[in-house]
């Protein structure tokens, strides 16, 4: 009987040739997992991130909305358009976090997102609110504190009409222009 002679090089291209071979087996199904690709915007600016994500739900179509928020601090979220700007808010449901609307796998995403406020921006502004309203209270009072006696900023009284048209106006600023500080800056 012959020998046969195998050298390391051919047991080398058998093994490589078995680790390259898929393994196949009948009884199990690889499916895709839909996917899109989000590009996230912050009030109009950037993309501040770009990422691709899996869709959820039953049918697999759905996008996971409240992980966005919490991702990146959003109270929400709209559709956006580069060219127009912001769409529509993004609307989800409240048990499971995923969007009412389906999306489609390969889909690229853009939103636009409103940051959740900071408490230090509404106590100041509740703050100074109260410290214009004390101030005009005390040029209107007939005995002043001693404070502003020493101060003597004014020195006549001052009409109460303009401390109502005062607060009027604080006021219907304050509820009208949500951001009408953010436009010069503060």
């Amino acid at each position: 009987m012959e020998k046969e002679i195998i050298t390391e090089a051919e047991i080398k291209e058998e093994e490589v040739a078995e680790e390259t071979e898929p393994l196949l087996n009948p009884k199990t199904v690889k499916t895709k997992v839909p996917e899109v690709e989000i590009n996230v915007y912050r009030k109009g600016r950037g993309p501040i991130d770009k990422f691709k994500t899996n869709l959820g739900g039953w049918e697999q179509d759905r996008l996971e909305v409240v992980d966005i928020l919490d991702k990146y601090g959003f109270k929400s979220i709209f559709a956006y358009n580069t060219d127009k700007g912001r769409g529509v808010p993004i609307r989800f449901n409240a048990k499971n976090g995923r969007s009412l609307l389906p999306y489609r796998d390969g889909s690229v995403i853009s939103i636009d997102g409103e940051p959740k406020d900071s408490l230090i921006k509404p106590i100041s502004k509740i703050l100074f609110g109260l410290a214009m309203a004390i101030l005009l209270i005390s040029f209107v009072l007939k005995e002043k504190p001693a404070w502003i006696q020493k101060l003597n900023a004014y020195g006549g009284n001052f009409p109460p009409w303009a401390i109502a048209c005062a607060v009027i106006v604080f006021t219907r600023m304050r509820k009208r222009t949500r951001d009408f500080l953010a436009k010069f800056g503060f």
